[in-house]
């Protein structure tokens, strides 16, 4: 997946949460790259304290949090 133009579709509070999303998302044909201060799943406690973040190109933003809506759980207070 290409990284330009990507947007915040939601923000979640743990990676889990995150990744389920992300499964729903790519159900829906919708490309989609979990964003987690993590070193990339090497350390896992390591985003205490920051959100996971769900990130898709900006064409499918509507979509994708429309969907999200529908299946994703919790998600933090966040700035976009």
């Amino acid at each position: 997946m290409p990284y330009a133009n990507l947007r915040v579709a939601r923000t979640f509070l743990n990676r889990f949460e995150a990744d389920v999303a992300k499964s729903a998302l790519d159900a829906a044909g919708i490309e989609s790259v979990v964003r987690a201060d993590d070193m990339g799943g090497l350390r896992p406690a390591m985003w205490m304290g920051s959100a996971v973040q769900l990130l898709v190109h900006d064409d499918e933003l509507e979509r994708a949090v429309e969907i999200l809506e529908t299946t994703a759980t919790t998600r933090p207070e966040a700035q976009h």
